[in-house]
């Protein structure tokens, strides 16, 4: 898929998974798809600072994108890079 294709899927996705992490005060802001297909993405609010945001990333976020973008390799937060 073209990278802007591939942004904009990864960024509807994002879209749709925000409003489940500003019911518990936090937030997730898209940053880049790097060259290797990695996803960098920013915490924010009571996620930036929660015990298990390593989960959420992987099994919310990570889980979403992936599902529905296959060639995506990873999803990292660059808070916890």
């Amino acid at each position: 898929m073209e990278h802007n294709l591939l942004v904009e899927k990864v960024t509807s996705l994002i879209d749709q998974i925000r409003p489940y992490l500003q019911q518990d005060g936090g937030d997730i802001q898209f940053i880049e798809i790097t060259l290797d297909n990695i996803v960098r993405v920013q915490l924010r609010g009571a996620c930036g600072s929660c015990p298990h945001a390593k989960i959420t990333l992987k099994h919310m976020v990570e889980a979403t994108i992936m599902e529905h973008c296959p060639e995506i390799a990873g999803v990292e937060d660059i808070n916890l890079v």
